[in-house]
């Protein structure tokens, strides 16, 4: 499905565990207590998972901003606030954010939309600009959330998703997942420039540099120069500044690439859903599924039967 937004608001328990009693002495607890499923009920173990995994699951915020609400305290689970670390089950305990109850997980969405410039890229704004998310409403429903940061100058490729686990793995910079973006930038750069662009410099305290920066083609009279750019870190005005330390001011920044995901036919505020070969290819970029060639080794290494005499071969006979 492909849509085009046109402006805001449109377009397109773990069970109890007995001791090692005598049999006489065992007590057997209720059904409820023993972790089996009660009769009417649809069966199985119910676990316990982390509140931030939950609260991203359910699409109303990414994992990086649950951890921040759990931390400022507005999390409780049966009344009490909540910390970072505490689990919780779904189910069977009552889990409140800023006072209203934690709604059940939505189904997983994955939307590819090209930001255009001039447009936020957040879920709400308080001076009423446009954000992504008005570019995808009413077609998608779902309570989905920008993966990542794309200036408000800034354009190309966005993803969006209500998928908590995956969102945390394509930001966070220890998976390495590349994207790739193109800068038009006044003239050109030297060679000595051109050192320190893949040098990197520091943006929030940390050091930052390109996994490569290449020239792509000049303009007709060499009044302005595109550079193809790859970075696994993500941080806020991380290119810009890239440019900036080798002397450049950023005339154009577009996203080309998030990992696997391309598509040159999108145009500004176009936007799709991902098809699942697409989903599947950036959870294996962002290392969740492992790549097709692990795969096969890990059928190869499927143990070997030994025989009954292979087993009693060569051990020594029993002498009296």
């Amino acid at each position: 499905m492909l849509g085009r937004g046109h402006g805001r608001g449109h377009g397109y328990s773990r069970g109890t565990r007995m001791g090692a009693e005598a049999p006489c002495d065992r007590v057997r607890l209720p059904a409820e207590r023993r972790n089996v499923p009660l009769p009417g009920s649809t069966g199985g173990m119910m676990t316990k998972e982390r509140l931030q995994k939950l609260i991203a699951r359910s699409g109303l915020c990414s994992r990086r901003d649950a951890d921040r609400l759990v931390s400022e305290g507005r999390v409780t689970v049966n009344g009490q606030t909540a910390a970072l670390g505490d689990k919780a089950d779904p189910a069977t305990d009552h889990i409140k954010v800023d006072g209203k109850r934690l709604k059940a997980a939505e189904p997983n969405r994955y939307v590819l939309l090209y930001k255009p410039r001039a447009v936020m890229t957040t879920c709400d704004d308080p001076e009423e600009r446009t954000t992504v998310i008005d570019l995808v409403r009413p077609i998608v429903k779902e309570r989905v959330f920008p993966v990542g940061r794309l200036d408000y100058q800034s354009e190309g490729l966005l993803l969006l998703t209500n998928d908590g686990d995956l969102a945390a793995r394509v930001t966070h910079p220890r998976y390495g997942v590349v994207r790739e973006y193109m800068v038009k930038i006044r003239g050109d750069l030297d060679e000595n420039q051109i050192h320190q662009l893949r040098a990197g410099t520091t943006v929030d305290g940390h050091h930052v540099k390109p996994l490569s920066a290449a020239r792509v083609r000049k303009s007709p009279g060499g009044t302005s120069t595109w550079w193809c750019v790859e970075v696994t870190e993500g941080r806020t005005h991380e290119v810009r500044q890239l440019f900036f330390r080798a002397g450049h001011l950023v005339q154009r920044l577009r996203r080309s690439a998030i990992g696997p995901l391309r598509d040159s036919s999108l145009r500004a505020g176009d936007f799709r859903m991902l098809t699942e070969e697409e989903v599947k290819s950036l959870r294996r970029a962002a290392g969740q599924e492992p790549k097709p060639s692990q795969a096969k080794r890990a059928q190869k290494r499927k143990p070997v039967k030994r025989s009954a005499s292979a087993k009693h071969r060569g051990r020594p006979k029993n002498r009296r």
